[in-house]
């Protein structure tokens, strides 16, 4: 059994932030830590008090962290960001709240004797002597200190005080992983103080010396236990009285944590197997489960239980035949054509993410280069007219007010070209949409026009399709690029305008040009020669689309299969460690890495031919560089061996934090199996003789870091974890369960009536019945395997299978 802990984050907006700058505004963007390790940097909203960022994250994190915080920053070109507030949240906090933390909270000023990280590694022992028992403590290393210094490192000594006594360490300079191995000793008077102090402190020569946390013993304890020895987390000083703050705003968040116990994968098989049968027999299924399913789960975790069971029947090859059933379920109780799919029931939701596990690349090949477009042109454009800005053109001081009717037949113009090329692109990629998605929908496809056969419904099919690719895919991508990762940064507001517009036009093609589409907003009709023309370019992709046989499916499976894209790739600027010599920013060198399932490769250009740097099996960490080792927060390495089973490390830096923690993410991910995965590093460089980090002169040594092999960021792109999705399903199914069982009485059962096993065999049994027993047998299997047992056997991680 292993313990699997998720943090799913919402940063939603903030308001009432005070003004940084000097034109009265702020640049604002938020840092998310976790204890402490930056993790997550939203995009920079500009000049605005009120900034809205709307980005989710999900990220899956060892169980013993302790809190995660939120930091506002106001971003500025030519000096240091400014810190604004924070918010803060201890993981007992967020357990307390199964249904997460959802709301406004007040940002709280940030104060450098509370902002404390790391640990310190202690031993305290009572020794008898000849006259009183002395108190011994020996301060052997910290690590992970705070950085107080503006190289990114600290010059950290330790205050041991007792019984108004003091005795200090001495000074390590520049270092984050200190060792000191000193001891000293106190005397224990009897009605002394019960209390024994460890304090960190950061050294400096002109000001005054900065707090890095502390540790406080219990002497009674100490003497009871008379020996103890371990890691201590060291905390900050909240002794002294709290200023009075001022009006910093407040952040709209949306937290929740996630724990669960995953069981071996044996103990699922029952579930995923009953499931599966049920999927296989479609609406033929005595049992109904997954109309049960649909039916007990509630709106708020609808989009949560669709996820979970797309993702377990993707992992058993039956996603197609999931959607199918889900499809034939609804249209048997939809009876008008203009409401189908309308609604946020399981079909629609499970179809939604279906589309971004196993479309996310066709659409970024499919809609990139548009959006890339708008973005670099940043024209102004603007179809209502009462809502038009009169601007100003011409050029060598000739200048005249541009009229109304110019900026409109302007901005019809652009959008007309921006939707004319997205529709020439989506014509010519049936092709290169993956085989599992136009195999769903020509199952849509075909079950909605025997649904709806009739001549006047002839375009009902066409919709239903569109209802999912433009009008919930497609369309939201548009308007919000970000989200879907087609960039890095929010539009600006004029950008924002010309996304949605495009949007809007999309969504009236998706809606096959229905009057009731153009009714509603009549400015957009200069768009309608380009919208009618989209409708018969649209009609006819959808045609070749869903017109794919059994066979074809399967050749575009293996073919896709082995032209399988690159789980992670962009540019990086590599550095290898060879001999003694200085290890400087500007020995990186700029190369075009991509990784896949088997190897992290690298070339020039990305159309180069590709050399192997590391083969997967091979890597054996994947961590960060502290700043000091090459001025810069944003270097990892990445730990291997070589064919001689030696250890080496690639330096690689990029471009930003969060591109930073994907390649993290996507490293340990494919890594996470792996045998002989280190647990301890250095997170810094061997330069000369000893590791910049901690000092230590033998380059073999273990490390003075630990490891932070599980903590990732959810991608769409993830390989599937079957045995966490079917614990998923498990817990709703638990949640459900009083429910289950009381339908299962209505259908014949007593209501003393308990499922019975079925023996070997025996007479097929009710499905429900079937259900309620593995569900039993689940709870038994979560109690007899204590918390923190390995597991029976190694967690399986399968790939996508599209």
């Amino acid at each position: 059994m292993a313990k699997r802990s998720s943090l799913f984050i919402r940063i939603v907006e903030g308001k009432n932030l005070p003004a940084k700058d000097v034109t009265g505004s702020s640049d604002p963007y938020c840092i998310v830590k976790v204890d402490h390790e930056p993790i997550i940097r939203t995009a920079t909203v500009w000049k605005t008090l009120c900034p809205f960022w709307g980005e989710e994250y999900q990220v899956h994190l060892l169980p013993t962290f302790h809190s995660v915080a939120f930091y506002v920053m106001d971003e500025d070109a030519l000096s240091r960001d400014d810190v604004i507030g924070k918010v803060c949240l201890t993981r007992d906090t967020l357990a307390t709240h199964p249904k997460g933390f959802s709301g406004w909270a007040h940002l709280t000023e940030v104060d450098p004797d509370e902002e404390v990280q790391g640990e310190i590694h202690l031993r305290l022992e009572v020794v008898s002597g000849t006259r009183a028992c002395r108190l011994r403590c020996s301060v052997l290393e910290a690590r992970d200190l705070a950085p107080k210094d503006r190289n990114g490192a600290s010059d950290p000594f330790v205050r041991v005080r007792y019984n108004g006594q003091m005795q200090e360490t001495s000074i390590v300079k520049k270092s984050r992983y200190p060792r000191w191995n000193e001891t000293f000793e106190f005397e224990l008077e009897e009605g002394a103080a019960e209390v024994l102090c460890v304090e960190a402190w950061d050294w400096d020569l002109v000001s005054r010396n900065d707090f890095l946390g502390k540790v406080v013993f219990n002497v009674q304890r100490l003497r009871a236990a008379q020996q103890e020895e371990g890691w201590f987390r060291l905390q900050p000083d909240q002794s002294k009285s709290r200023r009075e703050e001022g009006n910093l705003g407040s952040l709209q968040l949306e937290v929740r944590l996630r724990d669960e116990m995953v069981l071996p994968s044996g103990c699922y098989q029952p579930l995923v197997q009953l499931l599966c049968r049920e999927v296989k027999m479609g609406t033929q299924s005595p049992g109904q489960l997954i109309l049960l399913i649909e039916e007990t789960t509630s709106t708020e975790c609808r989009q949560d239980v669709a996820t979970t069971l797309l993702k377990l029947f993707l992992g058993q090859g039956l996603a197609k035949d999931f959607l199918d059933l889900l499809f034939q379920l609804e249209l048997g109780r939809t009876s008008e054509a203009n409401t189908l799919f309308r609604s946020n029931s399981l079909a629609s939701k499970s179809m939604e993410s279906f589309l971004k596990v196993a479309g996310m690349r066709y659409l970024h090949d499919v809609l990139g280069p548009i959006i890339d477009r708008v973005f670099e042109e940043k024209k102004y454009v603007e179809l209502d007219p009462s809502k038009v800005e009169v601007k100003d053109v011409g050029c060598s001081g000739l200048h005249r007010p541009q009229t109304k009717a110019e900026v409109l037949e302007q901005s019809a113009q652009t959008l007309r070209a921006h939707l004319g090329a997205l529709l020439s692109s989506l014509s010519r990629s049936d092709r290169a949409c993956p085989a599992v998605v136009r195999a769903t929908f020509r199952q849509l496809f075909r079950r909605v026009r025997e649904r709806f056969p009739s001549a006047q419904d002839e375009n009902v099919p066409f919709i239903a399709v569109t209802s999912f690719l433009c009008l919930r895919f497609i369309s939201p991508a548009i308007m919000a690029p970000k989200l879907f990762h087609l960039r890095e940064r929010h539009a600006d507001a004029r950008t924002s305008r010309t996304l949605l517009l495009l949007a809007k036009a999309v969504q009236n093609v998706g809606n096959m040009d229905t009057p009731a589409s153009r009714a509603k907003e009549a400015w957009m009709e200069p768009l309608q020669p380009t919208v009618r023309q989209g409708v018969a370019q649209l009609k006819d992709f959808i045609t070749k689309l869903v017109d794919i046989q059994e066979k074809e499916e399967l050749d575009l499976q293996r073919a896709q299969s082995l032209q399988a894209p690159p789980m992670k790739e962009g540019p990086l600027f590599i550095h290898r460690t060879k001999g003694k010599g200085p290890l400087m920013s500007s020995s990186f060198k700029k190369l075009h890495f991509s990784l896949t399932t088997e190897a992290l490769s690298f070339a020039k250009t990305p159309s180069s031919k590709k050399s192997t740097l590391v083969k997967l099996a091979h890597i054996r960490a994947a961590e960060k560089v502290e700043e000091e080792s090459f001025g810069s927060s944003r270097v990892m390495q990445v730990i291997y061996t070589d064919d001689a089973g030696g250890l080496q490390t690639a330096y690689l830096q990029c471009k930003c934090v969060n591109e930073l923690n994907q390649w993290l993410s996507a490293l340990r991910k494919v890594s996470i199996n792996n045998t002989g995965l280190l647990g301890s590093y250095h997170p810094g460089v061997f330069r000369g003789d000893k590791w910049s980090c901690c000092h230590q002169r033998d380059k073999t040594d273990l490390g003075c870091n630990k490891t932070r092999s599980r903590v990732t960021l959810q991608e769409w792109n993830d390989p599937l974890d079957h045995d966490l999705e079917a614990q998923l399903i498990y817990r709703h199914l638990l949640g459900v369960e009083a429910t289950l069982r009381e339908k299962h009485r209505q259908r014949g059962a007593g209501p003393e009536a308990g499922p019975v096993l079925t023996g070997p065999g025996a007479a097929p049994e009710d499905p429900l019945a079937q259900l309620l027993q593995v569900l039993q047998d689940l709870r038994e299997a979560h109690r007899s395997n204590p918390a923190g047992s390995p597991p029976l056997e190694p967690s399986r991680i399968l790939e996508l299978q599209t």
